[in-house]
This record gives C-alpha cells, sequence and structure tokens, in this order.
C-alpha cells in the first residue's frame, strides 16, 4: 500500500481524504490549524447548489467591478493597487471568457454529481449538518436581472438542472417570510443547504476511524520532487510520500510553484453573519427555505432552528483576513430590510478566503511531476463541488497507487 499525503483539512482536502482512504490508500492529511475546517470551510452560506454554477467570466462581472470601485460597500469590490499576481489572474480571467457557457454547464454536472457522494457519505458515517432539503429560490427586483436569469436556466438545464421560474406571488408560498418587491424569481427545490463545519469535522472524524493519519497544527514548510516521490517538509521534519494532493486553499498557488507547477489560485475574500435566532419570534420571522438575492448578491441558509447564516460579497484584496464593518453592514441591513421581525442583537460576523482560479473551474488532477496531483481553486463552490472532485482525484491517485 503506498503512502499518499493530502495537504489542507477543510473541506476539499478532508473530502479527499475520505475518498482515497475508502479505496484502501494509506493517508496521512495534514492541517496547519488545530483541527479541520477552521478556515474557508468554517462558516460559508451553507447553500449546495448547483442552481449557482454560473461562471463569473461574463462582461457583466467587468462593468459592475468598474462601476462599484467606488463603493466601500459594493457586493464586489475591486481593490486599484496592482500585484503581478492579482494583473496575471485578471489576465487569465479575461482569456476564459469565450468558455463562459461551456464551463458553466460542466459546473452544473458537477454540482449534480456531488449531492449523491454527499448523502451517501453524511448516512454512512451519521454526520449530522443541520441539512435542509428545502431548495434555493433566486429573487430578482428587476426585470433585466430576471431575463438575464432565463438564459443562464437553460444552460444549468444542458447541465441537468431543472429550475423553474416563479411569480412574485408563487415566491411568497415557497417562503412566506420573504419582505419586499420583487419582478420574479427562479426556485430549485433538488438544491438543498447544511452546515459545512459540522460536515467537514464529522468526516474528519471518519477519516481517523478509517485509518487516516490526522496531522493537524503541522505547517508545510518544504515540497520537493524526489526520485518520483514527494518529500514534505513540516517544521524540522519532513516525510517522503509516494503522492501528494494539494487542497490547500489559498496556499495551493505557492505549493504548486515549489511542484513546478502554475496553479493561479487567487484569494477572494468573501463574509458571513450569522444570525442567533435566540427568541421565538426571531425564529418564526426567518426562512427556512435558501435564498440568493441577485441585487445585493447575497445568499442566506437556514442552520437547524436557531440560526440564519447570511453570506456573500467579493473582494479582491490578497491575503487579507480583516472583518470589516462597513462589508459587514450590507449583510446585517439586508437581514432587517427583508426579515424585519427577526432581532440582530446577537450577529456573528466572519471572512474568509475562497480559493478561486480565473476559469472559476477547480484544478483536479494530476501536475507536470510524477506523484503530484490538486484537489483546488473551487472558489464560491467549494462546498458545492468538493465530493465531486474528491471522487475524480481519488480514482486518479488510488489506479496508480496500486499498480
Amino acid at each position: 500500500m503506498k503512502r499518499v499525503a493530502v495537504l489542507g483539512g477543510g473541506i476539499t482536502g478532508v473530502t479527499t481524504a475520505y475518498a482515497l482512504a475508502k479505496r484502501g490508500v494509506d493517508v496521512t492529511l495534514v492541517e496547519r490549524h488545530r483541527y479541520a475546517a477552521m478556515e474557508t470551510s468554517y462558516a460559508n452560506g451553507g447553500q449546495l447548489s448547483a442552481s449557482h454554477a454560473e461562471v463569473w467570466n461574463h462582461k457583466a462581472t467587468i462593468v459592475n467591478a468598474l462601476k462599484w470601485m467606488a463603493r466601500r460597500d459594493a457586493p464586489l469590490l475591486l481593490h486599484p493597487w496592482p500585484s503581478w499576481h492579482k494583473l496575471s489572474w485578471f489576465a487569465e480571467f479575461l482569456a476564459a471568457m469565450p468558455d463562459y457557457e461551456r464551463n458553466t454547464i460542466a459546473t452544473a454536472r458537477m454540482a449534480i454529481a456531488a449531492r449523491e457522494h454527499l448523502f451517501a457519505w453524511a448516512q454512512a458515517e451519521n454526520i449530522a449538518f443541520d441539512h435542509r432539503r428545502a431548495g434555493i429560490l433566486h429573487v430578482y427586483r428587476e426585470r433585466a436581472g430576471f431575463e438575464r436569469a432565463a438564459r443562464v436556466s437553460r444552460l444549468l438545464a444542458q447541465g441537468g438542472l431543472q429550475r423553474r421560474a416563479v411569480t412574485p406571488a408563487e415566491m411568497r408560498v415557497i417562503e412566506p417570510a420573504l419582505q419586499g418587491d420583487f419582478y420574479g424569481g427562479y426556485y430549485t427545490d433538488s438544491d438543498s443547504t447544511g452546515d459545512i463545519h459540522k460536515f467537514t469535522s464529522g468526516l474528519a472524524d471518519a477519516c481517523a476511524r478509517l485509518g487516516v493519519a490526522c496531522r493537524y497544527g503541522q505547517e508545510v514548510t518544504a515540497l520537493e520532487r524526489e526520485h518520483g516521490k514527494v518529500r514534505v517538509g513540516m517544521g524540522a521534519d519532513s516525510t517522503l510520500f509516494d503522492a501528494v494532493v494539494v487542497c490547500a486553499g489559498t496556499a495551493s498557488r505557492a505549493m504548486a510553484a515549489s511542484l513546478g507547477d502554475h496553479v493561479n489560485v487567487y484569494p477572494v475574500k468573501g463574509y458571513s453573519i450569522t444570525v442567533q435566532l435566540d427568541d421565538a419570534a426571531s425564529r418564526a420571522a426567518a426562512p427556512s427555505v435558501s435564498l440568493l438575492d441577485d441585487a445585493t448578491k447575497l445568499v442566506s441558509s437556514r442552520l437547524g432552528e436557531d440560526r440564519l447564516r447570511v453570506a456573500g460579497t467579493a473582494e479582491f484584496n490578497g491575503i487579507d483576513y480583516d472583518i470589516r464593518a462597513d462589508r459587514i453592514r450590507p449583510l446585517v441591513r439586508w437581514v432587517e430590510q427583508c426579515f424585519p421581525d427577526i432581532k440582530t442583537r446577537q450577529v456573528i460576523p466572519w471572512a474568509g478566503l475562497r480559493p478561486m482560479l480565473p476559469a472559476m473551474l477547480p484544478k483536479v488532477g494530476p501536475g507536470k511531476a510524477p506523484g503530484v496531483y490538486y484537489n483546488t481553486g473551487h472558489g464560491h463552490l467549494g462546498w458545492t463541488l468538493a465530493v465531486a472532485t474528491a471522487e475524480l482525484v481519488a480514482q486518479q491517485v488510488a489506479a496508480v497507487a496500486q499498480d
């Protein structure tokens, strides 16, 4: 049995370790934090959303980014000062625009494939993660956004996803708690939500039961190719592995460079708030169905009975974990406008860095050198896609490991 190191203990790393362990591979999971799922997999929007599979390589994204540069509370905030990383990333982003339709369809297919495995794994390992299968409702305040969504829906249909247009009256039936004026919406009843941190932590425990060596609190300080294998340095210690799978989120770019590969992940910052629904009135006023508001680019998910997660925004500012009040305020305001009877006295803010590749598709598969693999760059859809990409890369690694 050959030894494989999985670098990174977020959703992609833990799912990869689990998929490999289930195939009988000797796995070591390396994570710099004391526990799994402590960075981007900690407090995201909660949506398992094939209906959100549209990639961003569209002229509308560029127009909005330029239009919103002067707004500190903009849904998409592009900081103007340049860096080589940012410039190279946007150059590749623009180059991928002709593939917008193909990549959107491919992402939808991947998201649908992920569902079956995720549900099966959760059941097999008895993981409780506040899973709610109530669908996702996309809401549009203006006709232009609604009509553009119709075009996106046709692409998603080519990927195998069906979502239906709904009138404002139908929206009230689907989610009676929602307040405000809307032109229309799109509802995907096959989508669902859940707590990514609870799922990833539960699956990490399952990995340990399967014999995965979980090395928490270990920073990867060096990666070197050595006679067809890879040496992983962790502080003063180093271990030689037959293969490594890089699942390190925003750290993947530097790791890939040390292994001779170009994996141009950029850290796109997002924010969330978790509203504690501590009183009966707030629980009654909170939505049960997950939402995506096109105008504000915010999503919401009900996590259990006593939490509402609201997340969104995209900020291009390099490695920056600061939680800014002017970026959190729009999320709280959205709750107060759309669900005015929810008390926002107890709100927990959070910020995380999405590992995003320019073409908006994750890097899944081998690198240039023998024994090097990647499962990284999932952007805003890590929670949605991770189980499918873990299965893909595990198949590839296990096939070579068993030769």
